[in-house]
């Protein structure tokens, strides 16, 4: 192992030195600013998503505060984890210093992981967890440790604690492991040992489920409804053929699974692959969603060119410079390592009439909070010491209250209320809101709760996303409801 560890190390370096760069640039995501407000909250479950992205979210608000490199430090830590591992299953394929090499690089070149490695959301641990997972199945293959299960196992429900998707992986594997030695392995005491481990560590959560109606299944059923329902019938399967040189590395693997003479006998692996892609083909999922299989089909791939490659070694190297060269010029638009106006150079954007400039999605949603929260702020602070002790602030969505939430800890502003996602779970507050500040919500909204209210000011940004521009904030007072009384009666409106 010794002989691997400098290219390992030079791989990871690699890896974490682009996203060091990268991190530190624009402002928090929306959906950041929601995973650090749930850490605000520990529960053992979230309307959204289970308890594990909260847990990090506190140890990160311990170690770096609220700073955007630290916080997204964790989530470069999980994508070098899976870059390491990705190297190590080569190694327990057969594979020796070049195929390590190539298995790192495809890493590298695989373009989406710079998005899903910098933000603080469940998928960068997702895909973590899933390729640590088949790592420990690997060893066990390979050792007939049976620590290795119980290692599994621990995996898997982590995994679950972070985020539902491996339950899909979960599926894959047990289909996969009917083929390995005639499902032998499902008459091994540890591999259900193993599985009770599992449910174990998720135990908290299935309880807090049960406790709260499962929220899980509504959620599911407005994300399809919004956003899965809109999706072309093959776009999950379009969206894996983007990246053609990583796609090529990974079937290769895929095909080693299942016909090369000394990989073969890993076929779980290439058996649990195509269950898995087409259990989420069928579900309409989102297409990242896959990605965290592409790890262990590219630590097959390239043991397969390795061998392939056995009598003329150095052209090992041409593969790995052609897997990852394309990739330079598109790094800009996949992790922010420009600022943002070299960034709006480099990308040729356009200022359009109304004075804005057409980021991408995940780009122009890490824009405008902190001027959302510096408008609020000045307006707190400008009323008497009796309305503050009496004033919420009322955002409309997650992430205007996630803002209020976490930027304004700085200005010293309360928390927020708001009736979206998970926020529903934290209440009203103390008062009634007989001052209220509403940010976000529009007037028809405003005249419902209250009586007496003034347009302060529309915010506009010319970098943040459409819906959070022109975005109003009210001075409101005079409740004609009781929102402590309504609350409860919001709860089925939570992801509207």
């Amino acid at each position: 192992m010794k002989k691997y560890l400098p290219v390992i190390t030079i791989l990871a370096f690699i890896k974490l030195s682009i996203h060091l760069i990268g991190n530190r640039n624009y402002g928090f995501h929306r959906d950041e600013l929601l995973h650090l407000s749930v850490s605000e909250h520990l529960d053992w479950g979230y309307f959204e998503f289970p308890p594990f992205i909260a847990f990090i979210g506190k140890i990160a608000h311990f170690s770096f505060g609220y700073s955007v490199s630290g916080v997204r430090f964790f989530s470069t830590l999980a994508g070098v984890g899976i870059l390491v591992i990705c190297c190590l299953i080569a190694k327990e394929l057969g594979g020796k210093i070049k195929a390590i090499l190539l298995a790192g690089v495809s890493v590298l070149a695989f373009v989406p992981f710079y998005r899903n490695h910098m933000l603080f959301q469940p998928v960068a641990f997702d895909q973590f967890f899933w390729t640590l997972g088949f790592y420990f199945l690997i060893k066990y293959f390979n050792t007939r440790n049976a620590k290795f299960l119980v290692l599994l196992g621990v995996s898997a429900g982590f995994g679950l604690m972070n985020k539902y998707t491996i339950l899909v992986w979960g599926l894959g594997v047990v289909v996969g492991l009917l083929f390995y030695e005639k499902g032998k392995l499902f008459k091994n005491k540890w591999f259900y040992l193993s599985g009770l481990i599992t449910f174990l560590i998720v135990l908290p959560n299935l309880i807090w489920q049960i406790n709260h109606q499962f929220p899980l299944l509504l959620h599911l059923q407005k994300l399809k409804e919004s956003q899965l329902d809109e999706s072309g019938p093959f776009d999950f399967a379009i969206e894996q053929l983007k990246h053609p040189f990583t796609l090529t590395i990974s079937l290769m693997g895929l095909f080693a699974y299942f016909f090369d003479k000394d990989l073969k006998k890993y076929k779980t692996f290439g058996i649990a692959a195509l269950v898995i892609f087409f259990s989420m083909w069928i579900m309409q999922s989102k297409a990242y969603y896959f990605f965290a299989i592409y790890p262990v089909l590219f630590a097959a791939g390239a043991v397969k060119i390795e061998k392939l490659l056995q009598n003329k070694p150095k052209w090992n190297y041409v593969v790995a410079s052609v897997v990852f060269l394309p990739i330079l010029p598109f790094l800009p638009q996949a992790i922010a390592i420009l600022p943002i106006e070299s960034y709006v150079s480099y990308s040729d954007l356009e200022i359009q009439k109304n004075g804005r400039i057409q980021l991408t999605d995940d780009y122009a949603d890490m824009f405008g909070w902190e001027e959302q929260v510096k408008l609020v702020d000045s307006l707190y602070q400008s009323l008497p010491v009796k309305d503050k002790r009496n004033c919420v602030i009322w955002a409309e969505n997650y992430g205007e209250a996630g803002a209020i939430e976490i930027i304004g800890k700085k200005y010293g502003l309360p928390n927020p209320i708001c009736s979206n996602g998970s926020f529903w779970l934290w209440g009203t507050g103390k008062t009634i809101g007989q001052v209220c500040i509403s940010i976000g919500n529009e007037k028809e909204v405003v005249e419902r709760v209250f009586a007496d209210y003034k347009l302060v000011k529309i915010i506009k940004h010319k970098y943040a996303i459409e819906e959070e521009n022109n975005i109003p904030v009210y001075l409101c007072r005079n409740p004609k409801i009781n929102l402590q009384q309504k609350w409860k009666s919001l709860e089925m409106h939570v992801f509207d």
